[in-house]
């Protein structure tokens, strides 16, 4: 849908998440792995003490449990929605009836295998989502006469508009055309200086969150936990995106004026994959649905049950009560989730709600773990504040974040607002007490820079040292993972030479990181 309202550089809005990413990976991974918690929600417990501790993470579980899951729950529903409306052309209450059968079957799966279960279908699905997208991709390139015969079309296009073939604002740009009522640079300038540190966004969180934290904190080690994040970032930034571009620029040609250009991919598989193939690529849609609500469900059950129910519920109970209770909160998780499907009509839309939603919550996320001075109140002062001043700018401010302006003051402001808050409220509130601190520093072992107080409490702790280095990497792993995204792109549109060109970057920058890890020694990193 982006790529057909925006062309290629429409992607930014996620793209800009490759720094967060990174910084997950060389700064985060092995913290969170050596926390030891059952969920990321859990560590406000962790990192801080008393009744604020306990609020935090009881109003956290709530709100990112039901209301945040079900909206992203909701838009992976809608996904799937619109594929079987196209291809079996029920209506939608027929399709999100179709969509809660394969919840149920998901939710079977879930419940009776936990997360170790997810994570080994996780990689079936993977393989065979990724098979299947591939060759729509090429069917796709295919039907419009090949790579050449697409950018000459696209180009008649980009000339119908007033544009210049491949420069800024044509649809083969990788770079908006700042200037573009779509993107004008104050919005790209909050995409790659906000959106990436100061959003809580799924998959993306400031210092790892959600799903994410918790592939990390089931890692055997640190060193797979870091690996693993590191994994993750290459598949969902440098290899899953160009097949789903090219059926998106396919369907530019193929299907010009769609009402709604997210249904194009469905289009192009109807019209133009072999019939023999067609069954695979639903399975392969199913694949992508199934371990993406597999995942969601298994989290936010994971948040209702350990960080709520099991905290301040029911104490003490037996295992088989807490699967019980898990069960029933994936079977309501699933049906609220439907409500929302329902009533939401565009994915875009509701990716950009969660990102203002959450503006300026990721300064705290971020800094909890280096900075002894923040406190339970530090995060209720960011979440509370992003979210009043992002509802206030929306309904009483006349703001609307779907419109490229609106969306860039929303986030400035709102980020302003937010950072303010919670550092006002950090130094206007006590920290935590020295015991909670000296043991969460003793745990988890931070850089000391930020710690000097606790460190000379815990002078036995070996914190880490290799903050330079994580620096380093961090560059290189944005440097890695971007040159690789765009390399491809040039070879797959054949302009070969800088193609090759950001591929060898990208190399560099991967022996690099590989060099430096590798000089470090993994019994240092983990250590």
């Amino acid at each position: 849908g982006m790529v057909a309202r925006y062309g290629i550089a429409g992607n930014w809005l996620w793209w800009n998440f490759v720094a967060s990413g990174m910084l997950t990976v060389f700064f985060y991974a092995r913290l969170w792995r050596r926390a030891g918690v059952m969920t990321d929600i859990e560590f406000a417990e962790l990192r801080y003490s008393g009744k604020p501790a306990a609020f935090l993470r009881g109003f956290r579980a709530l709100y990112f449990g039901i209301p945040i899951n079900c909206i992203v729950l909701g838009w992976v529903n809608l996904a799937m929605v619109k594929i079987l409306m196209l291809i079996l052309g029920v209506t939608k209450i027929q399709a999100l009836l179709l969509v809660m059968a394969l919840i149920a079957l998901t939710s079977f799966i879930s419940t009776i295998s936990g997360l170790w279960g997810v994570l080994v279908t996780d990689l079936f699905q993977f393989v065979i989502k990724m098979g299947m997208v591939i060759v729509l991709g090429v069917a796709a390139v295919q039907a419009v006469g090949g790579i050449d015969a697409m950018k000459a079309k696209l180009a008649a296009i980009d000339a119908a508009k007033g544009l210049e073939a491949g420069g800024q604002g044509s649809v083969l740009s990788f770079v908006p055309d700042l200037n573009s009522a779509w993107m004008p640079m104050i919005t790209f300038l909050v995409y790659i200086s906000l959106n990436w540190w100061a959003v809580w966004y799924p998959g993306a969180e400031p210092g790892g969150g959600g799903f994410v934290a918790q592939r990390m904190l089931c890692a055997k080690d640190e060193k797979h936990s870091l690996l693993a994040t590191l994994w993750f970032n290459i598949a969902h930034y440098a290899i899953r995106p160009w097949p789903w571009i090219l059926v998106g620029l396919a369907s530019v040609i193929l299907y010009p004026g769609l009402d709604d250009p997210e249904t194009g991919y469905v289009h192009v598989m109807i019209d133009h994959l072999p019939a023999s193939l067609r069954g695979l690529m639903v399975a392969a849609f199913a694949a992508a649905y199934m371990s993406t609500i597999a995942t969601q469900l298994n989290w936010g059950a994971s948040y209702l049950v350990n960080d709520l129910y099991r905290r301040f519920i029911k104490r003490g109970a037996a295992e088989r009560h807490y699967v019980r209770v898990s069960q029933a909160a994936t079977v309501l998780l699933t049906i609220l989730s439907a409500v929302v499907t329902f009533y939401m009509e565009s994915i875009e839309a509701a990716w950009k709600l969660l990102i203002v939603t959450g503006a300026g919550t990721g300064g705290v996320l971020l800094l909890r773990w280096y900075w002894w001075r923040i406190n339970a109140w530090s995060e209720v002062a960011a979440m509370a504040c992003a979210f009043v001043v992002s509802v206030a700018l929306q309904t009483l401010g006349g703001l609307n974040s779907n419109q490229p302006l609106g969306f860039a003051w929303i986030m400035i402001v709102t980020v302003s607002l937010s950072t303010g808050a919670w550092l006002l409220a950090t130094l206007l509130t006590r920290p935590e007490s020295p015991e909670t601190l000296v043991k969460f520093y003793r745990r988890t072992r931070p850089s000391s820079t930020g710690w000097g107080p606790v460190a000379r409490m815990a002078p036995e702790v070996r914190a880490a040292g290799d903050g330079l280095s994580n620096l380093l990497c961090w560059v290189a792993g944005c440097v890695f993972i971007y040159c690789a995204l765009f390399g491809v792109g040039k070879l797959i549109l054949k302009e070969t030479g800088p193609g090759l060109l950001m591929l060898a970057a990208s190399f560099i920058a991967g022996a690099f990181i590989y060099r430096d890890l590798s000089r470090r020694g993994w019994a240092a990193i983990t250590e």
